[in-house]
């Protein structure tokens, strides 16, 4: 049988031509079996070879089966004969032969057709299934991409499919994606992307259509307790704790709002920045049910073109969490981080102060990099801790490549991303984040600002404190503290409902930072 079929197929090369042909084909089908069974096997998982087997095999496949009829068609035109004599040359008469279900020779045909069809509609919704993949968005552009590879691995998110948050779902949504992939291949074939990426992405899916489709804000309700650890740089890396109750509702009527208030069900928060970029906020709107309630304009902005109401971004998701994935860190949260998963040692003298300082010193290259951070840590603890040098020898090594890590994850320069490329808006700690918009020069008509008191969002028990529940403690009189810590113990304990019959007390953003240095800001309102 098999005998009978490639006789038949050598039939079919006619001339250079048609031999061109058959032998594409023929190569591309039996090479596309071996590595689609590799990739089975899991012995192959390389993207470039998935590219190769999905999309240039099946378009290798496609072009011989063209060039086949080309090549009959090329002959008929030299000889001058029809096709039926130039059958009647090339296959024997029995394959001509009429039967029940035609001749022979359609009937191979036919097959060969059939064969020829489900292998390309098989590789077609391979490669599709294949560019859906994390590994495929990650490691086919290598140069590009990795940053976001390796950033993604990492993230709360690692588990979800790129194209779930990407693309989002629809015939629609795949088109566009894929004739921006188009675009993006053609970019970083001809080097025509900027290095960094710019962000924001304004072309991705509304997060309505996929961040909600698991974080939806009807769950978003109560509160949440979070106690940020930070180390010191003094000798023994010394621990200070700042701990919040966050305040995540989407609010209800009549009752106090928190955090995704901004993104209630009755409510609508426009905006528009300079440049599209999001970063300096030019004008805000506040709807609800559709109705526009309140404008605030940026006075430091005055100048600037707000743009026309249909050009305003709707608020979701992404203008805060702009960094829910792909997340690049900052060295000293990061370092904090891993001192206190006990990646770094925290028993080595000065381990924080060493270790932000070969993390922020700069090197032509990230192999420089690897080798100074091992070259200086050990050096310092050598000179200085011989004898813990030889004793914690392991803690150190350990310790050493915990920070070769953090750099490898936030530090790319071939994409010339460095520390703080990207800003992240989900506090406001090193960026505007929320005070973007919550600032004193955010005023409506009226002369109303935007809200930026800080117990609007978190109740705070304690602030870069030794003790990590410190505001919960009884209050001591004397202290010059004294009076935000029963301000904030009862704000805490009791909200604003038992304040409401005595003056408030509104602490002013600067008044937490500056605490130490200066008197507490602190202002009274009636």
């Amino acid at each position: 049988m098999w005998k009978t079929y490639w006789k038949f197929i050598r039939a079919l090369a006619v001339n250079r031509l048609g031999k061109i042909g058959v032998l594409l084909a023929a190569l591309s089908f039996v090479i596309f079996l071996l590595l689609e069974a590799a990739r089975i096997a899991g012995i192959l998982r390389s993207a470039r070879i998935g590219l190769m087997t999905y999309m240039a095999l099946p378009a290798l496949f496609i072009i011989g089966l063209l060039l086949i009829p080309l090549g009959w068609d090329l002959l008929r035109r030299r000889t001058g004969g029809t096709v039926l004599q130039l059958l009647n040359r090339k296959f024997d008469s029995s394959e001509l032969e009429g039967g029940f279900f035609g001749s022979k020779l359609v009937l191979k045909a036919g097959f060969l057709t059939l064969v020829g069809l489900l292998f390309v509609i098989f590789a077609g919704a391979r490669m599709l299934s294949f560019m859906d993949q994390p590994r495929f968005c990650g490691t086919a552009c290598h140069s590009v991409m990795n940053p976001e590879w390796v950033t993604f691995q990492q993230s709360p998110h690692a588990s979800i499919r790129c194209v779930d948050c990407h693309v989002g779902e629809g015939v629609d949504a795949l088109v566009k994606s894929k004739l921006n992939g188009l675009w993006e291949i053609l970019s970083v074939t001809l080097d025509l992307l900027e290095r960094p990426i710019p962000t924001p992405i304004h072309q991705l899916r509304p997060a309505r259509e996929t961040c909600e489709k698991c974080h939806w804000p009807d769950k978003f309700y109560g509160t949440r307790l979070k106690t940020y650890t930070r180390y010191r740089t003094d000798e023994a890396s010394t621990p200070s704790y700042t701990t919040l109750m966050l305040k995540i509702d989407t609010g209800k009527k009549g009752e106090k709002a928190g955090i995704h208030w901004h993104i209630g069900p009755t409510n609508q928060i426009r905006y528009s920045s300079v440049d599209d970029e999001r970063e300096k906020i030019i004008r805000v709107e506040v709807l609800e049910r559709s109705a526009v309630r309140k404008r605030f304009y940026n006075s430091e902005l005055a100048g600037a073109d707000g743009g026309l109401d249909n050009d305003m971004r709707v608020m979701d998701c992404v203008d805060c969490h702009n960094r829910a994935t792909h997340i690049y860190e900052d060295p000293e949260q990061a370092l904090d981080e891993r001192i206190s998963a006990e990646r770094v040692g925290r028993n080595l003298p000065f381990i924080k102060r060493e270790a932000l300082r070969v993390l922020t010193n700069d090197y032509p290259d990230k192999e420089a990099a690897m080798a100074a951070v091992e070259r200086q840590i050990k050096s310092f603890y050598r000179r200085y801790y011989p004898e813990l040098a030889a004793s914690e020898a392991a803690n150190i090594e350990t310790s050493i490549r915990t920070l070769q890590s953090i750099y490898g994850r936030n530090i790319h320069p071939e994409m010339n991303i460095e520390w703080g490329s990207y800003s992240n808006h989900i506090n406001h700690d090193k960026n505007g984040g929320c005070f973007r918009c919550h600032n004193e020069n955010m005023v409506s008509d009226d002369g109303e600002h935007i809200s930026y008191e800080c117990t609007s969002c978190h109740s705070f028990l304690a602030y870069g404190e030794s003790d990590p529940l410190k505001y919960l403690m009884p209050v001591r009189t004397r202290d010059r503290e004294s009076e935000m810590h029963r301000y904030l113990r009862e704000e805490f304990l009791d909200g604003y409902a038992k304040y409401r019959a005595r003056p408030r007390i509104r602490i002013h953003p600067n008044c937490l930072l500056f605490l130490r240095q200066r008197p507490c800001s602190i202002r009274r309102l009636t």
